[in-house]
């Protein structure tokens, strides 16, 4: 079973269209940060490290689903629970909650990779490394 990671956002006024409710793609930006925080805070390293040291240059997003449910303001503040739902080979489904309370506002699954560099500069999707995994608390 997958650790779930809390992450916490505060809606700013910037962050809301003009009606005063946040404006989608910020769903995203912060989605984004929740997941780097969750390989945070489950013991890796930051990319530029990890580059050296297991070759992975960062987790990009190559599908992605979400459903808005709520909406939200600036002032509240959102939680964002952060977990991985499947393991694959070469990928892997991380899964957001985001709720106000006991609202729930937003559900998001995204399949990411880790990527690696070749000596051309060009990315691919890595085999997921069985320490990884085990940080995570998947099955290595």
């Amino acid at each position: 079973m997958s650790k779930t990671i809390p992450y916490s956002v505060r809606v700013e006024f910037g962050d809301c269209d003009p009606a005063g409710i946040v404006w989608f793609p910020n769903f995203f930006r912060w989605i984004d940060a929740a997941s780097r925080n969750f390989f945070v805070e489950c013991g890796l390293p930051p990319w530029h490290e990890a580059e050296r040291t297991l070759g992975i240059i960062g987790t990009p997003v190559v599908d992605t689903h979400a459903r808005f449910r709520k909406t939200a303001s600036y002032g509240d503040t959102l939680q964002v629970a952060v977990s991985i739902a499947e393991w694959r080979g070469k990928s892997f489904v991380q899964r957001y909650r985001v709720t106000r309370g006991e609202d729930a506002i937003m559900e998001c699954d995204e399949v990411r990779i880790f990527a690696g560099r070749r000596e051309d500069g060009s990315i691919f999707a890595r085999e997921i490394p069985a320490e990884i995994r085990a940080a995570c608390g998947g099955k290595p």
